[in-house]
């Protein structure tokens, strides 16, 4: 199993197979981590973006990202790219939120870089635009499919393939159709895979 890591492309706009459209990133300090953890966490469903004059009550910054989860709709409160206000003006934002059945995710600096998802979700996610062919993806799919959760080295040795499968694994994995524990242990032959569960 070969990951070394495909080269990392920067952009002021995030997208991922769970964005209902693009998200600027605004240059806001880890923003663009966070957004990628939440594309690989199997919790969430979708990711949105409310820009800031969607929000006339509020005074926001550049706008909010807000994630449907499986225990809710919430918003990310990114502790280091919040803009600056008075605490009247945080009290009003997070007011308008809380009007929209929003409630905040507060996400410091340390949750953001806790190792091992740090590093592995960056690891993965630089998979993400790899070109995956029908027959491994059918290949790789089905055998989650038929077998169930099983470990990374255990489904690489499944499958056949001349080339390496596990940068298209990867890349399946940020297409959301894999979902993979990145918070156990270092990426690696022992990391968790299911299929993406579709509820």
């Amino acid at each position: 199993m070969r990951l070394s890591s495909a080269p990392q492309r920067r952009s002021d706009l995030f997208v991922s197979a769970k964005c209902s459209s693009a998200i600027p990133l605004c240059g806001r300090l880890l923003v663009e981590d966070v957004l990628v953890q939440a594309s690989l966490d199997p919790a969430v469903r979708t990711i949105g973006f409310l820009p800031a004059a969607d929000l006339p009550a509020a005074q926001v910054g550049a706008g909010i990202i807000v994630v449907d989860r499986d225990d809710g709709r919430f918003w990310l409160d990114v502790v280091a790219a919040r803009p600056a206000r008075s605490l009247d003006e945080e009290q009003m934002a997070v007011a308008e939120l809380a009007s929209r059945g929003l409630r905040p995710i507060v996400l410091t600096p340390e949750e953001i870089l806790e190792e091992p998802r740090f590093a592995n979700a960056r690891q993965v996610w630089s998979y993400r635009e790899r070109p995956v062919g029908l027959s491994l993806r059918l290949q790789i799919i089905g055998t989650l499919e038929e077998e169930g959760p099983m470990k990374l080295g255990h489904l690489l040795a499944a499958i056949r393939s001349e080339r390496d499968p596990a940068p298209a694994v990867l890349a399946l994995t940020c297409a959301d159709l894999i979902e993979i524990d990145l918070v156990s242990r270092p990426l690696g032959p022992a990391t968790m895979l299911r299929g993406r569960s579709r509820r």
